[in-house]
């Protein structure tokens, strides 16, 4: 019963959308989404059907003893959804993280990806 109670009066995360890029290039596309303070280890990536979802913590150190005159980033969570079309190979998509900055590669599907047409002589 304790821990529901603790469960139930921590306070909740402050949600953000996070700033995103979406390019396409010839073999795919690439999605940037700022995601300061978000590690690893705190970040989630789903794909669900047509639905990839990126969701991520951010955790600020607290420092002992110390009365918090002014905040204006702590701790939050980012969370964004993107709707993936047919022309996406859904398991050749492949995630980074540097320094905050998740990169996302969905690659086209082959049948999606463009080709030059061989022109046959008459």
């Amino acid at each position: 019963m304790t821990q529901e109670l603790e469960k139930k009066s921590a306070p909740a995360l402050l949600r953000f959308r996070p700033n995103t890029d979406v390019l396409e290039r010839e073999d795919g596309f690439y999605i940037f989404v700022d995601m300061p303070g978000v590690s690893k280890d705190n970040l989630s990536i789903d794909l669900r059907e047509n639905e990839l979802e990126v969701c991520g913590k951010a955790v600020y150190p607290r420092m002992d003893k110390a009365k918090a005159l002014h905040v204006e980033f702590g701790d939050g969570e980012y969370v964004r959804t993107f709707t993936i079309s047919d022309g996406v190979d859904r398991d050749g998509i492949r995630a980074t993280m540097n320094k905050g900055l998740l990169e996302l590669y969905l690659p086209k599907a082959a049948r999606f990806s463009p080709r030059r047409i061989e022109i046959q002589p008459g």
